[in-house]
C-alpha cells in the first residue's frame, strides 16, 4: 500500500477501520480481491509476479498490511517479496512480536508493516533498525515513511478516517469515495529521501491518476464489535477509470 488510514478499537461500533490505496506499475499483474487456494484461510488481492499480497484478512482473525518505506535508496532486486511478510502474519501461529526473527527481516528491502487481531495490534519496520511496537487502541495514519509521520495524504485519509468513526451511520463502502481524492491540499511533505520508483510523482495526493504508476485499487475494511467483517476492494485501469469491484463478507473467531 502506498497511503492507509487504520483505526483499532477506537469505536464501541468498530473492532478495525482500514482503509487504504494501493499504487503500483499498471504493467504489474494482479489478481483482485478474492479468496486464496492456498492458504486457504487468506482473502486478499495476488502480486502475479512475486506472489504475496499488499493487505489481506484472515479467517484465523488477522489482519496484515505493508507499506514500502522510502528514503533508503533504490530496492535491492534480489531481495524477498515484502508481500510475503503479509501472507507470513495471516496464515502464521506464532505471535507477531516473535513471528519474524531479525536476521529474516534485514533481508527485505526497507517496508513498514501492520498486523492486528481482536486483542492485539503490532507494527514492524526494519529500516534504519529492526522496529517491534505493540499499537495503542487509536487510529494511525501510514505511507512510505515513519508510522504517523505528517506526509500530505496521510493526514488527509487519516482525517477522514476520524470523521467516518463520529458520523459511522454510514457504511463502509463510503470511505471508498475518500480514497478517491485526487488533491493535494494545503500541507507540506517533509523530505523522503529517494524514492524506490522514480516513476512515481514526489508530492501525491491519496488517489494517484498516472499511465504508468498510479492507484491500482482501494481497499476497504471494517470489522464491527461482533467480529462480522467486509473487505472491499475497488479497481482501477490506467486511466484512473474503474474496472472492477469486490466485496467479501467474512466473520473472526469468537
Amino acid at each position: 500500500m502506498c497511503v492507509l488510514a487504520f483505526a483499532w478499537h477506537a469505536h464501541p461500533s468498530w473492532l478495525l477501520v482500514m482503509a487504504g490505496n494501493r499504487d503500483e506499475l499498471h504493467a504489474r499483474p494482479a489478481d483482485a480481491l478474492g479468496r486464496w487456494d492456498q492458504p486457504s484461510d487468506v482473502i486478499a488481492g495476488r502480486d502475479l509476479e512475486s506472489g504475496g499480497t499488499w493487505l489481506g484478512v484472515s479467517d484465523r482473525g488477522r489482519v496484515a498490511v505493508v507499506t514500502n518505506l522510502r528514503g533508503f535508496g533504490r530496492p535491492e532486486p534480489d531481495g524477498p517479496s515484502r508481500g510475503a511478510l503479509v501472507t507470513g502474519a495471516l496464515s502464521g501461529g506464532r505471535p507477531y512480536s516473535d513471528g519474524f526473527s531479525d536476521a529474516e527481516l534485514s533481508h527485505y528491502n526497507p517496508f513498514n508493516l501492520i498486523m492486528a487481531d481482536r486483542e492485539l495490534a503490532f507494527f514492524i519496520s526494519n529500516r534504519p533498525t529492526i522496529t517491534r511496537a505493540p499499537l495503542a487502541p487509536g487510529v494511525y495514519g501510514l505511507s512510505n515513511g515513519a508510522l504517523d509521520e505528517p506526509w500530505t495524504k496521510t493526514i488527509r485519509l487519516k482525517a477522514r478516517l476520524d470523521e467516518w468513526l463520529a458520523n459511522s451511520a454510514c457504511g463502509p463502502e463510503t470511505l471508498l469515495d475518500d480514497l478517491r481524492d485526487e488533491s493535494l491540499g494545503g500541507v507540506e511533505i517533509p523530505p523522503a529521501g529517494l524514492s524506490e520508483v522514480p516513476q512515481e510523482p514526489p508530492p501525491s495526493p491519496i488517489f494517484v491518476r498516472d499511465p504508468v504508476y498510479g492507484t491500482r485499487c482501494s481497499t476497504v475494511v471494517a470489522i464491527d464489535a461482533n467480529s462480522r467483517g467486509i473487505i472491499i476492494e475497488r479497481r482501477f485501469d490506467a486511466t484512473g477509470s474503474l474496472s472492477g469491484e469486490t466485496a467479501l463478507s467474512f466473520s473472526w473467531p469468537a
